[in-house]
């Protein structure tokens, strides 16, 4: 996962956000603040010097009265110098001028900060409005304020003044005798709200820095679990599930990073319960003999165990994300839909003329409680050597069936014919009693064959065995067929000059060697010859025993089945010498019970040779010698 970056972090956005939110509050708070304030001291100044105006308006009326009465004398000096002295009252740094006028605007009397005031005694009084309001009785209420204004000055030394006219009322008729003018400097004023705005700007700095470091620290304490629980779900993705979330403290984070490591306990649980389940059917797909093919829910191949792979000829590799039908080689006959509903097995033939190969395949769905289908399952087994059984058991039936029913036909045919009076005739009855009784016997040997590989099959007997030297026993039966045969055959010997000493049963090595060279002078042409021949072979501990004819030969792809049950390679001529197709067989099963083995080589037109061999131990040699 991506490394969150500084300017994308959550850290951050908490301490903007807790910044703005102080700031836009104490911005408000400053506002408002401010406004109150402003309004507040600027209504303190009014008053301050409304307050004092009244005394003065009283005082400066009864010297007006007087002096419109006549009643001033030569000891109350200039009208103009009693007033000035009554203005002088005012005296402040906030009032700059104040100016009495009558009622045609001429100054009568005035008051300034810098003391220069004769030469405008006498002036008319230039201030626009107000004064001319005064002078009309504006204001003259007790209810009512004074005529006041803001005047913004052009000199900024001089900044903005407060004027205020106010009309002088005679205490006599009652009528205007003048007003009185007041210039204040208001500017410090708002010079003391730019000092406070100031002072709340620099406090407003120093709380946002206090609030930034503040935010930090209380963004820390919330970011650093999350943090923590960031870097905990990496570790998870990565399947450790070893480090524990730090509890900072029991509030709501707390309490997730609590809930976070009983999860990642529970997880850990879990994976190590779905690892070991795993585990074990990994254990399972892998030693069953069966072949285990799954899908998902569009047939797609996901997973594959190896005796599968070893069962199709595949790899693991190429099959996965693969269609089933595919893999399985039946797309032309089936669909993933059509193979979901397969309540039948599959019989797969990648049979080919060297090598029989039949798989079977049974399909099971993988299914939810609620119906939805999530793939297939597919069970493959190799039912090749099934096969064969049933087709050798199949063959095995026909060629018992056959043999036994040619036998039984030739004696019915001859039976009947007795039956029927050929009995009476002395030529003809003996022939026909002479071919039942051949039939019956090769019946009765055909069943005797039977019996014996039935026994063997089933290992329901036991090898009588003796040490006997071998060299004698072998030749004591080459010497019966050679003083018994019929036919012009040589019979030619090569047995080693000593004792070889073997363990074996003596009925059914007799039995073994009976069907050999029966076969042998069986398939021999007149004049031919039978080899006889014993090797020793010390390094491999075994004797190895060959009878060879000059018959018709065996070709070559059939020699390695001669000792199968029934085979023949020329049946019409078997047939007709009076073979079973059990003899190899039999011997076969023999030698092997003896610990041997037997094969063939034959040379078409040239002959065939029959080998097997038997376990010798010279160490035996002297004690049996």
């Amino acid at each position: 996962m991506r490394k969150v970056g500084f300017f994308r972090s959550i850290h951050l956005k908490f301490v903007l956000i807790y910044v703005l939110l102080i700031a836009l509050a104490m911005q408000i708070i400053g506002v408002y603040f401010v406004r109150v304030l402003e309004e507040t001291l600027v209504e303190n100044f009014t008053t301050s010097i409304i307050d004092r105006l009244g005394p003065l308006e009283y005082s400066v009326i009864e010297e007006l009265d007087a002096d419109i009465q006549g009643n001033r004398t030569e000891e109350d000096g200039p009208l103009a110098n009693t007033i000035e002295v009554l203005l002088g009252g005012l005296d402040s740094d906030d009032i700059d001028e104040v100016r009495v006028v009558d009622t045609r605007s001429r100054i009568i009397g005035a008051w300034s900060a810098d003391d220069n005031n004769e030469p405008i005694i006498g002036q008319r009084l230039t201030a626009g409005n107000l004064v001319q309001e005064a002078l009309d009785g504006v204001g003259a209420g007790i209810e009512d304020k004074p005529n006041q204004t803001f005047v913004d000055q052009n000199d900024p030394d001089l900044g903005r003044i407060w004027v205020v006219t106010s009309p002088l009322i005679s205490n006599v008729n009652g009528e205007v005798i003048g007003a009185i003018y007041i210039e204040s400097r208001v500017e410090k004023v708002y010079a003391q709200m730019n000092d406070i705005n100031s002072i709340l700007a620099g406090g407003t700095a120093i709380s946002l820095v206090i609030t930034a470091v503040l935010g930090v620290l209380l963004a820390q304490t919330i970011t650093r679990p999350i943090s923590e629980m960031r870097k905990q779900a990496l570790a998870m993705s990565k399947g450790n599930f070893s480090r524990k979330v730090k509890v900072y403290g029991y509030d709501e984070i707390g309490q997730l990073a609590i809930t976070f490591n009983n999860l990642t306990k529970r997880l850990q649980e879990a994976q190590a319960t779905t690892e070991g389940e795993r585990r074990k059917l990994s254990s399972v797909l892998s030693f069953m003999t069966d072949g285990v093919i799954a899908t998902d829910r569009r047939g797609r191949v996901i997973l594959i165990n190896d005796p599968a792979a070893g069962l199709l000829n595949v790899s693991r590799e190429t099959v996965l994300s693969q269609s089933i039908t595919e893999v399985l080689g039946v797309e032309e006959e089936f669909t993933f839909d059509d193979l979901l509903n397969q309540q039948d097995s599959v019989i797969l033939n990648f049979s080919t003329p060297a090598r029989p190969y039949v798989l079977r395949a049974n399909f099971s769905i993988i299914q939810k409680e609620t119906g939805f289908v999530n793939g297939l399952i597919a069970v493959l087994h190799d039912i090749t050597e099934q096969e064969k059984i049933d087709a050798e058991r199949r063959e095995f039936v026909a060629n018992v069936s056959h043999e036994l029913r040619t036998p039984l036909t030739t004696m019915r045919s001859y039976l009947e014919a007795l039956a029927e009076g050929a009995w009476e005739d002395k030529e003809i009855a003996p022939q026909f009693l002479n071919v039942t009784q051949t039939e019956t016997e090769r019946m009765i040997r055909l069943v005797n064959d039977l019996l014996q590989l039935s026994k063997m099959d089933s290992r329901d007997y036991r090898l009588n065995k003796d040490w006997v030297n071998f060299i004698d026993f072998f030749q004591r039966i080459i010497d019966r067929f050679e003083m018994g045969r019929s036919q012009n055959v040589t019979f030619k010997t090569k047995l080693p000059n000593e004792l070889l000493y073997v363990e074996i049963d003596t009925d059914k090595m007799t039995q073994v060697l009976d069907n050999i060279i029966s076969n042998a002078l069986k398939y021999s042409p007149d004049g031919g010859q039978l080899r006889f021949k014993v090797e020793k072979k010390e390094k491999e501990k075994e004797l190895v025993v060959s009878v060879a004819d000059q018959g018709m030969g065996i070709p070559r792809e059939n020699v390695k089945n001669i000792f199968e049950r029934f085979y023949r390679v020329d049946k019409a001529r078997t047939r007709q010498l009076g073979g079973t197709g059990l003899g190899l067989a039999i011997a076969k099963e023999m030698i092997t019970a003896h610990g041997g083995r037997i094969w063939a080589s034959s040379v078409e037109g040239r002959g065939t040779t029959i080998y097997f061999t038997l376990p010798y131990d010279p160490a035996n040699e002297d004690e049996w010698s």
